[in-house]
Order: structure tokens, then sequence, then C-alpha cells
């Protein structure tokens, strides 16, 4: 513990974001360039180093926060670097991407704001690549054994590592034309640039990891023949099958699945389309869903120039305080949260009707309306209390010549045949069944991350993608010493 008085005397300092109106010209990432280095080191020196620290068993990844904030606050970086690599394979990614639900255990959270535990792995995984602290760790010598991964997602991309390291001939087998799954295609670059991706790939290949892209498994190439090729198979599809809502007037033009739109921006910004052809230009657009999905939405329409952006929640304005007896430390608490896609939407007043930033709360889609040609011009709503039921004299229309459609997910994606090809057991919820070993009802393969956990965070993905390598090694080993951090059966900290 480097001051032991570090808490008391340095106030909570995160990584600035850069002004509003430039940030929405570009998309690059929000936050200052360089901005975060100054101050990392005494946010680091705010860490109690507690004698029982919750942030462990709030990260399910079990990334030894004490001492990498110890090793921060002494600038010790290529030190902070190894601790944090010991337990996370990308932490540039999920320093950007994971909500943190270790802030929300932090100790000094009890009556402090937390220590800015994800703005300090952030910090180690660029300055680690800045410094040359994350070359590429080829096995000193292979195992003879084969394991194909089916998705490159974060899950799969930590699974294949992993193994690659212990040895094993690995290949990574994408549907996509990029490696990198929803990290590529799903999350809009003003959260991560894409750069920090490439250069994990880099590092991957120069390991020995094969990638295969454009090659969907059970319509390119059959799963049982690609079961026959090798040792084991890892399924790391993640949950892509996203939810509809079934109102009156779906069938209208103009009303698309948000999975369907952030890919052609990002595509877009890859310089493989000049335009998307779902662009929110000048268009009232209309977002249903109000999680991390929505907001990537509205940030990216935004950015596309919308003439009006309003975000559909159906769940009540949460407060801003974490309520102690719903939601207790140290679990994570459902609080109002400012993105900076919602700050941004609350300073342009992208949506003048709404609660707060973009943000309509307690709102549910009636029915839609459109014009002669069958595009959608309008969409109704209704308020809603607790149990979703209509409140009386609530109703309301928006104008909506796009509507994004932001509800989740509800388990892998099933039209390309891979899972009836391999006679897969699956869960009622529609998930992929496995037992406490990842393994599912056909020998010699695995399935983890979101295809059989669910729709969860970037931070359980990549714990389940080196669980996994744990059990896929240790089935064509006898044995394994690579790291399991967690079961298939363990769940976020809940009251």
């Amino acid at each position: 513990m480097a001051d032991p008085k570090g808490f008391m005397t340095t106030p909570r300092q995160d990584w600035p974001r850069r002004p509003v109106e430039e940030r929405v010209g570009d998309w690059d990432e929000v936050y200052v360039p360089g901005a975060l280095l100054p101050i990392i080191s005494k946010q680091a020196d705010r860490c109690m180093d507690c004698g029982v620290p919750f942030c462990h068993e709030a990260c399910p990844l079990g990334n030894l926060i004490p001492e990498w904030n110890d090793l921060v606050s002494r600038e010790d970086w290529q030190a902070a670097a190894d601790r944090l690599h010991a337990t996370n394979n990308f932490p540039e990614f999920t320093g950007r991407l994971c909500p943190a639900p270790c802030e929300a255990g932090c100790v000094l959270a009890i009556n402090q704001p937390a220590v800015t535990i994800k703005n300090v792995e952030c910090a180690i995984g660029d300055r680690a690549w800045e410094e040359g602290f994350a070359p590429p760790r080829p096995p000193d010598r292979l195992s003879g054994r084969t394991v194909a991964v089916i998705g490159s997602g974060p899950t799969g991309l930590a699974a294949a590592q992993q193994l690659t390291r212990a040895g094993h001939t690995v290949a990574v087998y994408e549907k996509d034309d990029r490696i990198g799954g929803l990290m590529r295609y799903g999350i809009p670059a003003f959260k991560m640039e894409k750069h920090h991706l490439e250069r994990r790939i880099e590092q991957m290949r120069a390991e020995g990891t094969k990638f295969r892209t454009s090659t969907a498994v059970g319509r390119d190439i059959g799963a049982a023949e690609l079961r026959s090729r090798y040792d084991a198979v890892v399924i790391a599809t993640g949950a892509t099958a996203w939810r509809e809502l079934s109102v009156p007037g779906r069938e209208l033009r103009g009303i698309e699945q948000a999975m369907e739109y952030l890919p052609l921006a990002n595509r877009v910004c890859e310089g493989d389309l000049e335009s998307s052809p779902m662009s929110a230009a000048g268009k009232h657009v209309v977002i249903v869903g109000g999680g991390d999905t929505g907001a990537d939405c509205l940030g990216t329409a935004v950015r596309e120039g919308a003439a009006s952006v309003t975000q559909l929640d159906i769940y009540a304005q949460p407060g801003a305080e974490r309520d102690e007896d719903a939601e207790p430390w140290p679990t994570y608490p459902k609080i109002y949260r400012l993105s900076a896609a919602h700050e941004e939407a609350r300073d342009l007043e992208t949506a003048p009707a709404a609660d707060a930033d973009a943000r309509l709360f307690a709102a549910s889609t009636l029915h839609f309306t459109g014009d002669a040609d069958g595009h959608v011009r309008s969409l109704h709503l209704v308020e809603v209390d607790a149990e979703r039921r209509h409140r009386p004299d609530t109703g309301r229309t928006l104008p909506a010549d796009l509507v994004l459609l932001a509800l989740g997910f509800s388990g892998p994606d099933r039209t390309d045949g891979l899972i009836e090809q391999l006679e897969l057991e699956m869960e009622p919820r529609g998930t992929i069944t496995r037992d406490a070993g990842f393994a599912t009802n056909v020998p010699g393969v695995f399935a983890a991350g979101d295809a059989a956990r669910g729709q969860s965070l970037i931070v359980w993905a990549i714990a389940e993608g080196r669980a996994v390598a744990a059990a896929v090694d240790h089935h064509l080993t006898g044995s394994s010493r690579l790291p399991a951090p967690i079961s298939p059966y363990d769940r976020p900290m809940t009251v």
C-alpha cells in the first residue's frame, strides 16, 4: 500500500472525455488522448489494499486489483502489466468496454466514490503496448493436439490464446470477413478503436494461432467435418439471436435490429462502405431498449447526423444512489449512469421530450404507424408501472423515420446449422447445454461464453474463454496448468 492515506486525501478523478462538440464530429475514442497517465498513479494510491478485497469477488477474472494498483502507484509498469496479464488476456478491451462490477465491489465504495479500477486497468494495458511489455508468447513445444475455436469474440480469442500458449495447434473460425466478433462490428469505434483489436490479433498470430475468416461452420464447412478434423472443438459463437418486438406495425420498413444497424456503421469506419444504407442522417430515430446496445446506437445516430434521437427504456428512471435494501454493497447496483453517448445527447438536446438526456423511462411501445409507401413514420407508446402495466392517459406519439430494436439476445444464432448438425442439446432458454467441465453432449465439443451462459459482460466472456481452455487442455492431456477462474455455474453477486 503505497499511500495509507491516499483514499482520504485524493478525490476520485476519472479519465476526462473530449468536448461533446468535438467528439461527435469523428469516430475516435471519446477520451482525451494522453490525459489518463498524469492522474492514474495518484488514483491508484486511493486503493486501500483491503484485508478482504471484494473487488476480487466482483471480478470473474479474479484480477489481483490491489496488487497492480500498488505497482502503478509506484510506477512499476512492467510488474503491473505482468500481474494484470496473469489473469486477463485483454486488459485494454475490458478497460474500455467493461462496466466495472469491480468498482461496485470496492470497499471504498461503501461510503465514498470507488477507486478508478477500470481506468487503472486501461492505463496498464496501454502502457504495456507502448513499452513492449506484451510480446508474443509462443509455446516452447507443440503438443501434437489440434483445437478448433468457432467464434472470434472475447471468449473465442481468450480460449484460443490460452490453448495456443499451452502448446496446442489452434484455428479460430469466424463467419465475418474480419476477426473480433461483436468487438469488431457491434462495438462502435468511439468506444474502442479497432487498432487495439488488431495488435492483439497480430500478437496471437505470432504465437501460432491460425485464423479462418469468412467461414460459417455449418454452412461453409460442415460441423461434423470440422469435428473430424480436430481433437477438440470450442463453440464460442456468442448469443446473437436477437429478441423481437411483436407489436402492430412491426412489418413496416425502417424498423431495424440494432445488430443490423451497428455493423454497417462500423463498416463505414473500416472503409468498406462510403455510407451506411441504414444511416440515421436527417432522420427522427427512436431506439427501443435501454441497455448498452441502445446507447451504442444512440452515439452512432448522433454522429451520423440524425434530426432527433430518443431512447426508450421500459424500466423506471433509477436513482443516483444505491438502494441499500434492494441492492446492498457489494452487488452491482442499478443507478442512473451517464454514458458518453447519453452525455452527448443531453448536451446536444437530441430528444427534447425525453425525461433525461435522450431517454424516456418506463416507456412501452404500443404500435407503429407508417406512410402510404409502407415506411414507418411514428411510434406510439405508453407509460408503465413497475409490473409493466399501462398507466391510463399516458399515451404519446413520437416521430420515427428509423426505429432500432435493442432488446437483447436470447442465445446463439441457429441459422448456420451448427447446432443441428452436431445435435447439441439446448437449454429451454435457448443456450447450449454443458456440464461442469464446459463439455456438451457431443464428445470433444465444448461450449463457452454467451452461447452457453447467455448474454453477459465482456469480463465474463474472457473468464469463460480462459476457463474452457483449461477444460479442453485437461481433456486433451489428462491435466492442465491453465487457470480456470470460473465454473459454468458461477454467476454475478446478487442479493
